[in-house]
């Protein structure tokens, strides 16, 4: 599988499978989730409304993932997924890699063969980004999916790209 670092805007990805830095909720909210859902239009929530309705009445669990349409956006699905909270008194490395791990054995699956990953938990979560992309670089270039055979790093900013770029680079 080939792992490619993007700077840009993940809701403009042309993939199979976009990744969504969800809250458990499922029905939306800021950074990435927020704008998967207004570029993705109603029926992405309206999937993520009858998950709650059913398998998720409490929410999705953090390091899981579940798919759902993706309506407006230049992709097949969305594959939703709830990353941990950053914290400097415990270690919850291991939910975020299930993050990555979980959502791209979602994403084949389904049988994409492209996925678009955002930095799961390194905005408003408060994971520092040079060890969110050493997170999502771990479980990506260990990977063997049946199907999937590109998984995007889509960044947002140049400031983001430059480190996850230094991060890549070094390891």
């Amino acid at each position: 599988m080939q792992i490619t670092l993007i700077e840009g805007d993940i809701t403009a990805q042309r993939v199979d499978a976009v990744v969504n830095a969800a809250n458990t909720s499922l029905l939306g909210g800021g950074g990435v989730d927020g704008a998967i859902h207004r570029r993705g239009g109603p029926a992405i929530l309206a999937e993520c409304r009858a998950l709650r309705a059913s398998r998720y009445g409490r929410g999705l669990p953090v390091g899981q993932a579940v798919a759902t349409t993706a309506g407006d956006l230049p992709a097949r699905w969305v594959v939703h997924t709830v990353g941990p909270v950053f914290s400097a008194d415990e270690d919850r490395s291991g939910l975020l890699r299930d993050c990555y791990a979980n959502s791209l054995a979602v994403a084949d699956g389904l049988g994409a063969a492209t996925v678009a990953f955002p930095l799961v938990s390194a905005g408003v979560y408060g994971w520092p980004v040079d060890d969110a992309v050493r997170q999502a670089l771990a479980v990506l270039r260990a990977a063997t999916p049946a199907h999937v055979t590109e998984a995007r790093l889509v960044l947002f900013g140049p400031d983001t790209y430059a480190i996850a770029r230094r991060v890549a680079e070094a390891g």
